[in-house]
Order: C-alpha cells, then sequence, then structure tokens
C-alpha cells in the first residue's frame, strides 16, 4: 500500500508539474508562432528573408544563452531538489544565491562576446572569416548583435526559474514563460507594424527590433518571478529555520558543485542547437555544390525547415521540455535517496506521459500540414511538404530531450555527452550525401539520422542500469501508435476530402479546415485513449472522472 501511495505521489506530481510547464511552454510557444502570421506579412516579399536572418541569429543567440547561463540553471535545480530532499533548504538557497552572481558575471562576459564577435559568426563559412577575412553580410551582424542585449537578462531569469523547480514548483516558471512571451510578441507586432506599415521601412530594422523583443520580455519574466518570491517569502523561511542544518559547505564548495554539475548541461542543454548549427554552417555551402540558385534562394530554402517549420513544430517539441524540466528534480530527489524503485516508476512515468502526448500530436502536425503552414506562411507547397517531414522529426527532437533531461536528472553526464557527440559525428557525416540525395529536405533525414541512434543507445544504457519495466512501456507505446496512426488516417482523410469543398491555399479557409481536422482528430484519440482505459494508467486515477462526465465507459 505505501508503495502504490509512493508511485501514486510521484505520478500525481509529474502529471501536474508538467501540466504547468506545458502551459507555460506551449502557450509561449503558441504565441510565438501565432504572431508570425502578421509580421510574415508585414515584411512582404522579404518574409523568407527576414525569417532566415531570424533563425541564424537565433541558433548563434542559443548556444551563447547556454553558455552565458552555463548549465547553472538546471545544476541548480537538480541540487536544490537533492538538498530539499534531504531537509537542507538552506543550502539550497546558498546555492541559489551563489548562482545568481555567477549568472551576472557570464551574462555580461558572453553578451559581449556574441557582440564583437558577430561580424564572424554571421557567415556561412567561420574559418575562411577567421583565416582570410570572408566578407559577412552586414545584415545578419546588425542582427545577431541585437540579441546580445538579452543574453545580460535572461541568464538571471533561468537561475530564478531553476530555483522553484528545484521545489517542483512549476507554476512560477511557467507564468513567467507566458508573460516573457507575451512582452516579447507585443513588443515585436508593435515595432514591426510600425516600421513596415507606418514608416514603410527597411525590413532589417524591424527584424532588429524584433530580436531586441527577446531583452523585453526577459525583464517582464524577471520582474514577476521577482514577486513569486515575495510571496512565498514566509513558506520558505519556514522551510530554512526547520532544516536539518547537519550539512555544512563553504562558499567555494559551493562554486565547486555548482561548476562541476554544470558543465555537462552546458553540452548537453547544447544538443539540438548544435544540429542546427550544424545546418546553418554547411547548408548553403553544401547545396551550392549541387544546385545552381542565388544566394537570396539557397536562404529562403534554408528558412524552411531553419524557421518556418522549425518554429511550428517546436510547439509539440515544447511538450518534451515541459516533461524534461519537471523530470530533472523527480528523478535527482529519487537517486539522493537511492530509491531504485522510485527511480524505475518515474522513468516509467516520464516515458510513457511523453509518447502519449507527443506521438500523436507530431501525426497530427503532419497530417495537417499543408493548411497549417498556409495559415502561417501563405500557400507553398514546398513549404508545406518541409513541414510534414519536419512534424516526424519533432519526434527524434522531443525524445532527445526527454532521455537527456533523465540521464542528466540521474547524473549519468557522462554518458548522456557521450551519446550526444555520437549523434552530432553521425549528423556531420551523413549531413552532405542527404543533401546531395535529398536537397531541401537532406538536413532533416541527417538529423534524425543522428537523434534516432542516441535515442536508441540511451533507452538501452537506462533499461539495463536502471532496469525499469520496458515491457509494459513497450505496450503502451504500440496502443498509443495504433492509435495515432488511426487518428492521423482520419485527420488526413478529412483534410484530402474537405479540400475540395474548403480551399486549403486561402488562410481563412485553411483554418477553418485545421479547426475541423483537430477536433475530430483530437477527439477520436482522446476517446480511444480513454475507452481502453490507456489515459488512466498513464495520467492517473483522476482521468477517471473525466471518462464518466463524458459517459465513456471501459
Amino acid at each position: 500500500m505505501e508503495t502504490n501511495t509512493k508511485e501514486n505521489t510521484t505520478q500525481d506530481t509529474m502529471v501536474k508539474g508538467s501540466a504547468w510547464m506545458t502551459f507555460g511552454s506551449i502557450f509561449s510557444r503558441i504565441l510565438g508562432a501565432i504572431y508570425i502570421i502578421p509580421w510574415y506579412a508585414w515584411m512582404g516579399s522579404h518574409g523568407n528573408i527576414a525569417n532566415a536572418l531570424t533563425a541564424k541569429s537565433y541558433n548563434v543567440y542559443s548556444l551563447f544563452i547556454i553558455i552565458s547561463t552555463a548549465g547553472i540553471p538546471g545544476a541548480v535545480a537538480k541540487q536544490v531538489a537533492k538538498y530539499n530532499a534531504l531537509n537542507e533548504y538552506e543550502i539550497g538557497r546558498k546555492l541559489f544565491r551563489r548562482g545568481l552572481i555567477l549568472m551576472a558575471i557570464f551574462g555580461i562576459v558572453c553578451a559581449a562576446i556574441m557582440y564583437y564577435a558577430a561580424p564572424i559568426l554571421a557567415t556561412d563559412n567561420i574559418m575562411g572569416a577567421i583565416a582570410h577575412g570572408v566578407k559577412t553580410d552586414a545584415r545578419e551582424v546588425a542582427v545577431m548583435r541585437s540579441l546580445s542585449y538579452a543574453v545580460l537578462l535572461i541568464p538571471i531569469l533561468s537561475i530564478m526559474r531553476g530555483y522553484f523547480q528545484g521545489y517542483a514548483d512549476m507554476m512560477p516558471s511557467a507564468m513567467s514563460q507566458f508573460i516573457e512571451q507575451l512582452a516579447r510578441v507585443v513588443w515585436m507586432l508593435l515595432t514591426a507594424y510600425f516600421i513596415m506599415q507606418v514608416q514603410h521601412g527597411s525590413y532589417v530594422k524591424a527584424v532588429i527590433q524584433s530580436n531586441l523583443a527577446a531583452a523585453i520580455g526577459a525583464a517582464f519574466g524577471i520582474a514577476l518571478l521577482l514577486w513569486f518570491l515575495y510571496s512565498r517569502r514566509a513558506k520558505l523561511k519556514y522551510l530554512m529555520d526547520n532544516s536539518n542544518h547537519e550539512i555544512e559547505i563553504s562558499t567555494a564548495g559551493i562554486f565547486l558543485e555548482i561548476i562541476n554539475q554544470s558543465i555537462p548541461f552546458i553540452i548537453i542543454d547544447s544538443g539540438i542547437t548544435f544540429f542546427q548549427l550544424i545546418d546553418q554552417y554547411t547548408f548553403h555551402p553544401m547545396i551550392a555544390m549541387f544546385v545552381h540558385a542565388s544566394s537570396d534562394q539557397i536562404e529562403s530554402w534554408y528558412a524552411l525547415f531553419g524557421l518556418n517549420a522549425n518554429k511550428l513544430i517546436m510547439i509539440i517539441v515544447s511538450l518534451a521540455t515541459a516533461m524534461a524540466v519537471t523530470a530533472i528534480p523527480l528523478l535527482s530527489g529519487a537517486h539522493a535517496k537511492k530509491d531504485y524503485e522510485s527511480i524505475s516508476n518515474q522513468i516509467e512515468n516520464t516515458l510513457e506521459l511523453f509518447l502519449l502526448v507527443m506521438i500523436p500530436a507530431s501525426l497530427g502536425m503532419a497530417a495537417i500540414a499543408k493548411p497549417v503552414y498556409t495559415i502561417f506562411y501563405g500557400f507553398d507547397q514546398l513549404g508545406s511538404n518541409v513541414l510534414y517531414l519536419s512534424s516526424f522529426t519533432a519526434i527524434s527532437l522531443g525524445s532527445f530531450t526527454v532521455l537527456m533531461a533523465i540521464l542528466q536528472g540521474l547524473s549519468e553526464n557522462g554518458m548522456a555527452i557521450k551519446y550526444l557527440i555520437l549523434g552530432i559525428i553521425i549528423k556531420l557525416a551523413v549531413q552532405l550525401p542527404m543533401i546531395q540525395l535529398f536537397k531541401v529536405y537532406g538536413p532533416l533525414l541527417a538529423t534524425n539520422i543522428g537523434l534516432l541512434i542516441t535515442v536508441w543507445l540511451s533507452l538501452k544504457h537506462l533499461r539495463v542500469r536502471y532496469h525499469y519495466n520496458a515491457n509494459r512501456t513497450g505496450r503502451r507505446f504500440v496502443g498509443i501508435a495504433a492509435f495515432s496512426l488511426l487518428m492521423f488516417l482520419l485527420v488526413t482523410l478529412i483534410v484530402e476530402v474537405g479540400g475540395k469543398f474548403i480551399d486549403p491555399t486561402r488562410r481563412i479557409t485553411a483554418m477553418i479546415l485545421v479547426v475541423i481536422a483537430v477536433i475530430f482528430g483530437g477527439g477520436f484519440y482522446a476517446f480511444l485513449a480513454l475507452k481502453t482505459s490507456l489515459a488512466q494508467k498513464i495520467l492517473g486515477s483522476k482521468v477517471e472522472k473525466i471518462a464518466r462526465k463524458l459517459h465513456i465507459r471501459i
């Protein structure tokens, strides 16, 4: 009975935490995708080039953000959870305060490097730029520099989120994500409208202001988290005062512990960014070897998968990110107590929850790729095809994110880094032949090959090392995959048949088609999951109430 209670509590915590992080991630991603409809339209004929500039600057920016935070927020979340599990809340507070100092230093240094190194980073040939002074695009330099200001603030924002996550309190992080994105989108739309529609100015200036919005959003996110800290001060003080106070650690020891834990986070958290940077710096020169096209045309092709499709699939990949963030402190706490039964249960819960949501979301996105792409970017058959393939890539990206988080939570950092490096090497090895054979689809296929090998190795290691119930997870995977495939076929049929009566090449009618397809597809999948009790087994007994209200009986 005690074991079942513990498992249910862990499952409820996992589901609750994932729900909050999913809320923050999904709504911020949705905001980040919806804004593109008017923004892209206001760019006029420069839409794809503007998106290419944005994508390239954000890939580099993402890497600098990970470096500037040095993995410290994730490390702090993990270590705070560890000491909280041992009733040493005071040490967790010290970790947080010392981490803030490191964040401020790293933020300043990395922002300066990004700003002054922009002329080198904003080229498709970095080695050439360093050795021979290859001419860079002034547009890319200015756009990239505009993001360096956010690097000053994001580290502070990130470590504050990490502190709350260490308490398994995901609501502040989720709300700050939403507010950060809301402020960012408002700034982007206001400045883009004013520059492009009122002033009839340069699209480059509009992109610069859109990038500057990242700093505006970060400021709002920090302000909200400060308010949450203030509102929770009494509860936190009580926990500090009633800690065991049996473990002592010096300031130097705290810094050393943070840095030791953070270095693997830098490498692992950079995983997806590394794959994207490979595309950024190799796609242009490689495809130019096989296709005769102008530089701007190649940049437009890059935008199709580098930003256009990527922005949409990251909405569903954020589901995996939400679960990953929730998993780390839970696994870390169980690992600190050497509770291997709980570790095994949490691995199963994390994987099954991920599969339940990610597979139908990805297949659903693939089924509605054509009308969805039309809604955001206007009708483009090539763009729709790229989004279709990218939707399947989302499963690989999401699986990678969750499994790397599980390995980190279990202090298997070395193993995670080895698998990541192997995946990157494979990606690099197959990039050229994939581009030669499949052109614009090549980078996506190369990414899938590299990630799937990393995912397979990670699953194999977890099964051997922690003996989680892979048979149970496998059975549920089969059920989820079967229901998702049936849903995919239904939605595809709706889009194909409905497309004969509702024009999928116009924004308004495409939106109607998407709404119809999502309602029927989502409802069909939910019915199957509830009817077979699959959802109840994965999400817990609370879902049974939903089934009863909907009069769905097993």
